[in-house]
């Protein structure tokens, strides 16, 4: 309920359209009546069309500085004076107070970059006195154009030192008319914002489709806009609750198939406090992912990377249940994406591709190349939904493109987040067991060095559940790493077990059946305990604790009662019976079997088929019969297909053991 409660919190309230379409086909719905009047939204190419029209005719806005024509009349009689010797300027003063005249009656501009390269026929708006005036360049003079006007009216001058006159211009002469970007701006912004959105209106009650009409160009603009307002209006306050209900609702019915999937086909992850709580969480955070950029408009909902949904879910259970995880929230999403077939039809095909390209995690690569494959699915899968919508391929809009590999490339985030998601769940994942499988971690190193003879077990113990667990269905590499791991407990008194005494010197013989039946058993506690100290997962530990059971030591316990002569009913049984549990999936079942007949098989005299056949059969049979299977989701089948492949396998794989009594 909480899950459900966060996801609709997180929703936009907005109503959604009643009809799909798309265009290019024909509308398969009743009659399309206008609900209510409504505009017709212009296309953002049309639009862009018309502001481009603006843009492009404004003309710029340019004011002129009265002041400056003054204070260079007042600086050039000032350089004249300087120059000149004996006060003997007058004819110079005059020519340059008459020049100056007529040349800021028109005016001086400052060429700016918008129109340094135009021809003089291009007409600009003149500000004199806050009054605008249509004006042509070619009415005003530049620097340059000054300077040509000031040396032909010299030429034509007699009686003035030219050279005098044209030093005090050069010192004194300054553009008076200046580019206005504030009003400029101002005024084309206030063009641009009179565009209307709109291009003509729709009456309440008007037809505008019937079943059958093809949904052209231009019909798909009407129900676009009529869709948007319909979308709005339902979304009003007064709807409000009604489209919380309503949102609530399908949530539910989603979060429900999820759960009646695991109900149904796996009841352990139902009943698996973590694994279900993760699953939901995974799905509120995609959903959250999405409503949020939705909501703020942060990005393009095709760039958000919900592949990384069925690979986190992958990563930790099976391919069914992250489908079924990652159908329930792409459906969920189609309530908020603005084309939900579109959305939707994409979205399952990269979900189920994702899913297919990481069947394990075991090499890095394995994502990388997961993520070529989820563009590759997006891309083709839009290719094909464009082509029966446009009919050709002239409209592929390539943006989309980009958005898939951004979402597809977010997908390594997978990395980062199943390591948080191991720490926070206790899960561990392919990666995880890739790094634990390596012989040279710590662990196993010292088990190495202080028990070869358990190591090597463990090792073909690791070979025999691998290829077992493989055959019935279940996580190879998981019961791999358990049976590397489950007897590392015999590290801290290796000589008291069989395949570590070389020397020929037996320990128990000192022993009482009941003491060494005490130290063979205490390597399970003492397995767990060291697996702690280093940290080892949870689902490993399982292996170490179950992999005997509540089995006893049956070589000691037969012992002490030959020795002591009592009664059956009056042996304490558990000081030679192991802790358990029992095991409790597949793979704890199989290692189980795999770690006894393993150790049973040193124990024969003859290694042939018959006897190895027989040692299996008896060992299995008597696990059964012990019940040490039923809280394990294993078939008879399954079972006889076990003992097919321990007994090929166990040919070749001897070494000498105390017998086992029958």
């Amino acid at each position: 309920m909480l899950c459900i409660t966060v996801i609709v919190y997180l929703f936009p309230k907005e109503g959604k359209f009643r009809y799909e379409f798309q265009k290019n086909k024909p509308w398969l719905h009743e009659d399309l009546i206008a609900p209510f009047d409504f505009a017709i939204n212009k296309s953002e190419s049309e639009i862009y069309s018309e502001k481009d029209v603006i843009t492009k005719n404004f003309k710029f806005y340019y004011t002129v500085n009265n002041e400056i024509a003054k204070k260079v009349e007042q600086k050039a009689e000032a350089e004249l004076q300087a120059l000149c010797k004996n006060n003997k300027c007058k004819n110079e003063t005059a020519f340059t107070s008459k020049i100056l005249k007529e040349i800021y009656k028109k005016g001086i501009i400052k060429l700016s970059s918008n129109i340094e390269n135009r021809n003089g026929d291009y007409s600009i708006f003149l500000l004199k006195n806050k009054v605008s005036n249509l004006a042509y360049l070619k009415d005003f003079y530049t620097i340059r154009t000054a300077f040509e006007k000031i040396n032909t009216r010299l030429i034509e001058t007699p009686n003035i030192d030219k050279r005098i006159v044209l030093i005090a211009l050069q010192n004194s002469l300054q553009q008076n008319i200046f580019f206005d970007e504030s009003t400029t701006n101002k005024i084309q912004e206030n063009l641009l914002s009179t565009v209307s959105p709109n291009k003509e209106m729709r009456q309440r009650g008007q037809r505008i489709l019937s079943r059958g009409d093809m949904v052209d160009e231009e019909k798909l603009k009407v129900l676009n806009s009529l869709k948007k307002e319909y979308m709005l209006q339902v979304g009003g306050f007064a709807n409000y609750y009604y489209v919380w209900a309503g949102q609530f609702l399908l949530t539910g019915i989603c979060i429900l198939m999820v759960i009646l999937f695991l109900y149904n086909f796996r009841n352990e992850v139902l009943h698996d406090n973590y694994k279900f709580t993760f699953i939901l969480l995974i799905i509120t955070l995609i959903v959250a992912m999405a409503s949020i950029s939705y909501k703020f408009n942060i990005l393009s909902i095709y760039m958000l990377p919900f592949c990384l949904l069925p690979v986190l879910v992958r990563a930790f259970l099976d391919t069914r249940s992250a489908l079924f995880a990652h159908l329930a929230s792409v459906l969920m999403l189609g309530l908020i994406s603005p084309n939900p077939f579109e959305f939707i039809f994409i979205q399952i095909i990269g979900g189920i591709f994702a899913i297919f390209s990481i069947v394990d995690l075991r090499n890095r690569i394995r994502l990388f190349i997961s993520v070529l494959i989820i563009f590759l699915a997006y891309s083709f899968t839009y290719l094909g939904i464009e082509l029966i919508r446009e009919g050709k391929f002239n409209n592929f809009n390539f943006d989309y493109l980009e958005s898939f590999a951004i979402s597809a490339g977010l997908t390594l985030l997978a990395y980062p987040l199943i390591f948080i998601f191991e720490k926070i769940f206790g899960f561990i994942s392919d990666v995880s067991l890739l790094e634990l499988a390596d012989i040279n971690t710590p662990l196993l190193r010292e088990l190495g060095l202080k028990a070869p003879g358990t190591f090597q077990h463990s090792i073909q113990v690791a070979n025999l559940a691998e290829e077992a667990i493989i055959k019935i269905g279940g996580s190879s590499m998981l019961v791999r790493v358990g049976a590397l791991y489950h007897d590392i407990g015999k590290i801290n008194s290796p000589t008291y077990f069989i395949e570590n005494q070389y020397s020929g010197v037996n320990p128990h013989s000192e022993l009482s059946p009941a003491e060494s039946s005490s130290i063979i058993v205490s390597h399970v506690k003492q397995g767990i305990k060291l697996a702690k100290r280093y940290n080892l997962p949870e689902p490993i530990i399982d292996f170490i604790r179950t992999h005997h059971g509540t089995t006893r030591a049956e070589y000691f316990y037969k012992q002490f009662k030959k020795n002591q002569e009592i009664d059956e009913e009056e042996i304490d049984e558990s000081v030679f019976q192991y802790l358990g549990p029992i095991p409790f999936s597949k793979e704890t079942a199989v290692l189980m079997m795999a770690d006894s007949v393993e150790a049973a098989s040193r124990s024969l005299k003859t290694v042939d088929a018959e006897s190895i056949s027989n040692l299996v059969d008896r060992i299995i049979d008597h696990q059964i019969e012990q019940n040490q299977f039923v809280n394990s989701p294993i078939t008879f089948k399954e079972v006889n297909d076990l003992k097919k492949i321990f007994k090929r396998k166990l040919i070749n794989i001897n070494h000498l053991r105390i017998e086992y009594p029958k």
